[in-house]
């Protein structure tokens, strides 16, 4: 390993540990703030006020920073598999935490995720030379990649605009593609402004280019639209769920990515390609083998404290008609009564 991939690879493990814990800390803040108000999962903003979510924020933040640095140095089919470790470490501080179970077969799942980002490892490509902003904003026109960013925007406003608001609540992979879609073109262009922040420190001053300034607000852009719904999804879903399925859609939309725009795999030999390859299905395969062995949240009942309420329910069936129920409230302890009439005459 090359003296620059191995200073990306100590970032990215410190990014791991700092994201791992902060979607505890978060999760744990959203469940406070669901305490008090409407939920994020529904659109409230009670979140905001709870200290506990600021921390899991500042933690994210000293994550994203590390990781932001680790772009700047290695490729990111290199960086961003080794998102996995954050997995394991969200899952052994959840188990604590948040009492949500951690069973012998996830631990494997552990392992197996460390095999898989080792593996990745050692077979890693070197990073592209780039001397220029300008250099970078070539390869973010080239035709192919706009093909890539126009579907991305496509299918991103898809999602938000019709399946969010319909099924979002109930299907896990809305909230979590949409933050791994629109993930894929966040770590293009922090790429983009970590190699035009390396260049300026080393006296090419790229800041008054203004390929620096789309970059840097399309990835703000982006990061706005993770975080919304990434707490959408945690605040509807299980960590031990949310987790490893958007580590596995974030990370293959980010290799395709990149390979499309910094042709991270051109001069690789068939057989490195291969086991980097065989190394992120390995990650994939303790991912969904350490969620797979987790328990689900418990369902929230909002109702679980209301007085019960006896009813009475009626059915009837006409000719040629569809059953109908009516239901109405009695007194409690009186006898519920079915009655049931097959036809009218």
């Amino acid at each position: 390993m090359s003296s620059t991939n191995l200073t990306g690879f100590l970032l990215a493990l410190i990014s791991s540990a700092f994201i791992g814990s902060s979607f505890i800390i978060k999760k744990k803040g959203l469940q406070l703030a669901r305490v008090n108000g409407p939920s994020a999962s529904v659109g409230g903003y009670g979140y905001l006020l709870q200290p506990l979510w600021w921390v899991g924020m500042v933690t994210m933040i000293v994550g994203e920073i590390a990781n932001f640095v680790a772009y700047m140095y290695a490729p990111a089919v290199l960086v961003t598999p080794l998102g996995a470790l954050s997995i394991i470490v969200s899952a052994v501080l959840a188990h604590f935490l948040l009492k949500e179970k951690l069973q012998k077969m996830g631990m494997l799942g552990c392992l197996i995720c460390i095999l898989g980002s080792t593996i990745i490892v050692l077979h890693a490509p070197q990073e592209m030379s780039l001397s220029s902003v300008q250099q970078i904003w070539k390869l973010a026109i080239q035709p192919a990649f706009l093909m890539y960013t126009t579907s991305a925007i496509a299918i991103t406003l898809f999602l938000v605009l019709y399946c969010a608001p319909r099924y979002g609540q109930s299907n896990i992979l809305v909230y979590i593609g949409i933050c791994s879609i629109v993930g894929s073109l966040t770590v293009m262009s922090v790429k983009a402004i970590g190699i035009a922040i390396k260049l300026t420190l080393e006296g090419a001053n790229q800041i008054f280019y203004f390929q620096t300034w789309v970059f840097t607000m399309v990835a703000i852009t982006c990061i706005i639209i993770q975080l919304n719904y990434l707490n959408m999804a945690l605040d509807n879903f299980n960590t031990a769920v949310v987790s490893p399925i958007y580590y596995a859609l974030f990370t293959a939309f980010t290799i395709l990515a990149s390979a499309i725009m910094f042709k991270d795999y051109s001069g690789q030999s068939i057989g490195s390609i291969v086991s980097e390859l065989c190394g992120f299905i390995t990650i994939l395969s303790g991912t969904f083998l350490l969620h797979g062995t987790r328990e689900p949240d418990p369902p929230v009942n909002p109702d679980l404290y209301s007085p019960l309420s006896p009813r009475v329910s009626w059915y009837f069936q006409g000719n040629n008609e569809s059953w109908k129920q009516k239901e109405e409230d009695v007194p409690p302890f009186n006898l519920i009564a079915i009655i049931r009439q097959d036809h009218f005459k």
